[in-house]
């Protein structure tokens, strides 16, 4: 008889339950893993809301993921009972952006939870070289690992940042997670949002060099808080049209504009401002196992306020409730955290 398990699934927008799915059997480069913690992010609210870009329904959701080894291939470095972290990009290794090292933006990538089923269950296969060791992390801190990691990609893109002034647009989880892996590599973090509510919580968790209401005047704001230059980096976290193409006026000239949302618009810009400044535009896309890493790291040196970030917590049976809860009600909402027994 077929072993079953519980899995959380989109069957289309706007609807979300639990059902039961196929215990999944591992291949044998595989590792099996018993999920015990599973963050909720934009991209599942996206999901839930029909608004991701990269998405066919119905789709098992979640890829910010921790648990324990089942079972793992023989000669694996990886043991039972042994906590670990999901890297949730299942990249092909044989494409262009892979042969130069950059699967996180692989030409046939599967985003675990976007692509392909997610981790939002209790069982989970993934390769190998997926699985990252987070010696001496909790579960708790295991499963905060990719969301992190996200913000630490984007401020590795944006270069040596240390001692410059940096301009994070939108307070949601990835822009507090790309504030703190500024701060923590040395940079003079603003934080800005439409929300001073949240603005405040952030400051609150996250040292801050100071935050500004994206209002009517956030434009002069900005000048007055950089002496007229703008910021030596920018990166916007807000997945929203208006706010992309509004931080190009935001930028000191020679400076980094990193977007780290993402949305499925187009965006338009003064080419000859663009060019005025000499601005360099990048994309932020996924992480890598040296972005894991170095928040693994950041996080068991005690830099990340990892209990100050899981604001919220639920469990796999409420799951659906509570997620098309929050969906619409995020005050004080940073990070939700499943507890799966």
């Amino acid at each position: 008889m077929t072993q079953m398990m519980k899995a959380l699934v989109c069957p289309t927008p706007g609807q979300i339950a639990l059902e039961a799915r196929p215990v999944p059997v591992r291949g044998a480069a595989d590792v099996l893993i018993r999920i015990r913690r599973a963050g909720i992010c934009g991209t599942d609210f996206n999901i839930y809301a029909g608004h991701h870009p990269f998405l066919v329904y119905p789709r098992l959701i979640g890829h910010e993921l921790s648990g324990t080894v089942e079972e793992a291939p023989e000669g694996s470095r990886f043991v039972a009972g042994q906590i670990v972290a999901v890297i949730p990009y299942i990249a092909c290794g044989t494409c262009h952006a892979c042969l130069n090292d950059k699967p996180n933006c692989c030409m046939n990538i599967a985003v675990l939870g976007v692509h392909k089923d997610g981790g939002m269950c209790e069982w989970l296969c993934v390769p190998e070289v997926n699985v990252q060791a987070v010696d001496g992390l909790t579960l708790d801190q295991a499963a905060t690992v990719e969301f992190l990691a996200i913000g630490a990609h984007a401020v590795r893109r944006a270069g040596a940042v240390a001692a410059r002034q940096v301009l994070v647009v939108g307070a949601g989880p990835i822009g507090l997670a790309t504030a703190l892996m500024a701060q923590i590599a040395g940079a003079r973090v603003t934080l800005a949002d439409l929300d001073a509510a949240r603005l405040s919580h952030a400051a609150a968790v996250i040292p801050l060099e100071a935050t500004l209401v994206a209002n009517q005047d956030f434009a002069a704001s900005v000048q007055a808080a950089t002496g007229g230059a703008g910021f030596d980096a920018v990166f916007d976290a807000t997945g929203n049209r208006a706010s992309m193409e509004r931080g190009f006026a935001l930028i000191a000239h020679g400076g980094t504009y990193v977007f780290a949302g993402l949305i499925k618009d187009d965006i338009s810009f003064s080419d000859s401002e663009f060019h005025k400044r000499e601005i360099t535009l990048m994309a932020s896309r996924n992480a890598t196992a040296e972005d894991f890493a170095h928040v693994i790291d950041s996080i068991r040196t005690g830099r990340v306020p990892v209990s100050a970030l899981l604001t919220h917590r639920t469990t796999l049976d409420q799951a659906a409730e509570n997620l098309a809860h929050w969906s619409k009600h995020k005050t004080g909402l940073i990070k939700a955290l499943i507890e799966i027994a």
